[in-house]
């Protein structure tokens, strides 16, 4: 590579960083303005607004539901993205590239048309639980990423690791725990965050199957905007921020980013 080429990719690279970052960087700003009213830049310099935030009761509710809709979407995507995944790398049955394409559709089609689609099931169904309703819709759309990180990671594992345990005497359950899961393990962890983001900062879903009493984080920053754009609601925003960056140095500090996401 030329000295021009590797200045001219340097350049790039440092615009795409600013990019991607300078919205963010403009929300934690606002959040910080001592003026009653958003600003940039920002006047002054207060924390003022994260204490209104951490006080309010429709933020704590909001943020307790996400996390909890968050972290059960994490676990029904794992619980069931782990063993498609499986299915779909390990075992020849006919269908098999339809039953991909169907696991996978979540990530094809657009989620405005997923979530009535979803809202008109329920319906159907007679099922009034919000929190029922949303959790299920939340799996259906954070599974595709389990599958497709662990079936990677599958493709890369070794199977005759596996194959040595079972000649030793291992049964299926002790290979799959013992020399699969740790192969896997890169991926389930990125899977796993990546459904957990998904989730907890989806509004699409949200916005067709939430009610009044059950209104997610997402939710309540975008009424927030629509009525009372104060500083305090990108101090919302910066929350949800904090909580996805710490959950990709997690990724990075446990998995390894680079090798997680190496597929």
């Amino acid at each position: 590579m030329t000295m021009g080429t590797s200045r001219f990719s340097l350049t790039v690279t440092a615009a795409t960083v600013v990019f991607i970052l300078l919205p963010l960087v403009v929300t934690v700003a606002i959040s910080v303005s001592d003026t009653p009213f958003v600003t940039f830049p920002p006047r002054g310099f207060t924390l003022a607004w994260y204490g209104k935030v951490v006080t309010d009761p429709d933020f704590l509710a909001s943020l307790q539901l996400s996390l909890g809709l968050a972290a059960g979407a994490t676990f029904g995507a794992v619980l069931f993205g782990v063993p498609a995944a499986l299915a779909l790398q390990r075992c020849v049955f006919p269908g098999r590239g339809a039953a991909e394409g169907l696991l996978l559709s979540p990530l094809i089609f657009p989620v405005l048309i997923t979530g009535l689609a979803l809202l008109r099931l329920f319906s159907l169904w007679g099922s009034a639980d919000a929190v029922v309703n949303l959790l299920i819709a939340h799996v259906l759309v954070t599974a595709p990423y389990v599958v497709r990180t662990v079936a990677a990671s599958l493709a890369l594992a070794d199977r005759t690791l596996e194959e040595a345990a079972r000649t030793l005497g291992a049964n299926h359950w002790q290979v799959f725990r013992r020399i699969t899961v740790p192969q896997i393990m890169p991926g389930l962890i990125a899977g796993a965050l990546f459904a957990f983001l998904v989730s907890f900062d989806n509004y699409p879903i949200s916005m067709w199957l939430a009610d009044a009493p059950h209104f997610p984080l997402p939710m309540l920053i975008f009424s927030r905007v629509e009525s009372i754009f104060e500083p305090s609601v990108a101090a919302m925003s910066t929350v949800m921020i904090v909580i996805a960056m710490g959950l990709v140095l997690i990724l990075e500090r446990v998995a390894g980013l680079r090798r997680a996401t190496a597929m």
